[in-house]
């Protein structure tokens, strides 16, 4: 340990670690600053390891017992942000990168649903619409990747840094852009990346 993060840094993991037991013992390491905001409707899953600055809010609508839900071993590096005021699920073994928000809300409606009234009142007095957010088991999302309502990504997808997922994509797809498309498509039968 000394090695790899230097004393001042093998003293603060250290730190990190005994807060983690006392407060989160199911997870791996949750580096603090961390903000959880309505625990009770998270479920953390057993593994969990974070960066510095995390953020989770979970802000039910309805009579909903878990807003967020992340399986085993999930990793969210620095400063990651999910919002949920309905369902956000991510499954086994995912890899998020740094700066990453994953929301299943939005302060209004941007389709046929939307009236004068709505856009004219200011964007924090508009409803809540959402839809809910599923990211499959061994998912990586890279740097700055947005996911928004909606969106199911099938197992083993990986998102390019930078992308903002608008839509639902299946099992082993490599989407870049903005909006994301799909860029390659993982065929198991042969073992390699196929272009979409």
């Amino acid at each position: 340990m000394l090695k790899k993060y230097g004393f001042g840094g093998s003293i603060k993991l250290l730190i990190h670690l005994i807060r983690t037991k006392l407060f989160y013992p199911k997870a791996r390491i949750i580096r603090f600053p961390f903000e959880i905001r309505n625990a009770r409707h998270i479920h953390l899953g057993e593994g969990l390891t974070t960066g510095v600055g995390c953020r989770l809010e979970a802000l039910p609508i309805q009579k909903i017992d878990t807003c967020i839900q992340f399986g085993k071993r999930v990793q969210l590096n620095d400063y990651v942000h999910i919002g949920a005021v309905e369902q956000v699920s991510i499954g086994d073994e995912v890899l998020i990168a740094s700066k990453v928000f994953i929301t299943d809300h939005n302060h209004g409606s941007f389709d046929n649903q939307c009236d004068s009234h709505e856009m004219m009142a200011a964007p924090i007095d508009r409803p809540l619409r959402s839809r809910p957010v599923h990211i499959g088991n061994r998912c990586w999302l890279g740097e700055n990747v947005v996911i928004l309502p909606g969106v199911t990504l099938g197992e083993g997808c990986v998102v390019g840094a930078g992308s903002v997922v608008t839509k639902s994509f299946p099992s082993y797809s490599l989407l870049m852009g903005n909006p994301a498309r799909l860029y390659k498509k993982f065929n198991l039968e042969s073992g390699r990346w196929e272009l979409a």
